[in-house]
């Protein structure tokens, strides 16, 4: 598991091949991409946040953005290899790389691999070619599976997602398809239900009438339903859509959702470390002439107040099932404890069982995490969530 003092890397590579319906990056599709200029350009990226955190050492990289298995190999390599040079790596550290399961991106896992690459988090998002056609996915269901089993036999850690309660989708049909992946054996599953995004081409569709998302008393049964089938078949929720067995949590995740430091690279990445707030500019041509000039791709950068840091770590480390220790939050902050939460509600519901409180350690029990976003409104201060 990532150590407290760990730094993770975000590296975002912008450009896909093609226009997804819940994607609003889309004005990024390129066929074509100059990798010496954008090796050159990532690279001056990372050495200013390097500048910046030099007493730190890099638990996790994740490759990410639209789609990162398109960079090429020996561009990753180069990266991975550099951040080594300039941080150095904890024993164990994660390098994860997202990928599409198509066959083409498959066929250079092992290049990726030799780049240094350990992790691989693979875009299944379906077990259903209908289903993949409705997302907007390029590849098929047998593309997926086969991708998969080429990635485990790669590499030591492979997770990949699905995503559920897509119109029409029934429990018993859900059930089948979470059953299949679960018996690939994979460590990490992350499970999403289908989410319209304002600005993107599904939400484009809905307000046409093309279809019309499931119910939300539906959608919240079949969360209850992935909960208690995940856990059954060992791989517990660690965080509110993410199912791991026990010691293979996403050191890389956990860094977000705790809260850590972590820098982000690359075309709009966001990140947060020693309290700034830090975005790079998100159109790639904008990325690249900011750098040559200012050597680095940020676009804006500002101190977060105290009463934001406690907000933003309440709100991520609640969706885990390990919860927050609020005196140690507190502690790091320099705040009290009793002004993180509102001590009425989290006890009102407490008494509901939907929230846990063990001294210092408030916790959403698999029983609130379906009103998660509801609760957080409710528990955390209402001073805080005003920052």
């Amino acid at each position: 598991m990532p150590a407290a003092d760990d730094l993770a890397l975000y590296i975002h590579w912008p450009f896909c091949l093609k226009k997804c319906p819940y994607c609003d990056f889309n004005s990024h599709v390129r066929e074509n991409v100059d990798a010496e200029a954008w090796q050159a350009a990532l690279l001056a990226d990372m050495r200013h946040e390097h500048a910046l955190t030099r007493d730190k050492r890099v638990g996790s990289i994740f490759f990410g953005g639209g789609t990162p298995s398109l960079m090429p190999p020996a561009l990753t390599g180069a990266l991975i290899e550099e951040a080594q040079r300039l941080w150095g790596f904890a024993p164990d550290a994660e390098i994860t790389l997202e990928a599409n399961p198509t066959s083409y991106e498959a066929t250079k896992f092992a290049d990726f691999r030799a780049a240094g690459v350990n992790r691989v988090s693979l875009g299944v998002q379906s077990l259903e070619d209908e289903a993949l056609a409705f997302l907007g996915r390029e590849h098929s269901a047998t593309e997926a599976l086969a991708a998969v089993e080429s990635a485990q036999g790669l590499f030591g850690r492979v997770t990949f997602d699905l995503i559920y309660a897509l119109p029409g989708q029934s429990a018993a049909a859900w059930e089948a398809q979470l059953a299949r992946a679960l018996a690939f054996g994979t460590e990490h599953l992350s499970l999403y239900q289908l989410t319209i995004e304002p600005g993107t081409g599904f939400a484009g569709a809905v307000s046409r009438g093309r279809f019309e998302p499931m119910d939300a008393d539906e959608a919240a049964d079949l969360f209850v339903q992935t909960q208690a089938q995940t856990a059954a078949a060992g791989l517990p929720a660690y965080e509110i859509s993410n199912h791991a067995h026990k010691g293979a949590q996403s050191h890389h995740n956990l860094t977000y959702w705790r809260y850590r430091d972590y820098v982000g690279i690359g075309p709009g990445a966001h990140g947060r470390r020693g309290g700034m707030a830090t975005i790079r500019h998100k159109k790639p041509e904008a990325f690249l002439r900011r750098v040559g000039e200012n050597g680095h791709g940020i676009s804006e950068e500002r101190a977060l107040a105290r009463d934001e840091l406690l907000s933003e770590a309440l709100l991520m480390g609640l969706r885990l099932a390990e919860g927050v220790d609020l005196a140690a939050l507190a502690t790091r902050f320099g705040a009290e404890a009793d002004a993180l939460i509102d001590a009425k509600r989290a006890e009102f519901y407490a008494g509901l069982g939907f929230v846990t409180r063990e001294g210092e350690r408030l916790t959403v029990t698999p029983q609130g995490m379906p009103l998660l976003d509801a609760l957080l409104a409710e528990l955390v201060s209402a001073d805080l969530c005003a920052a």
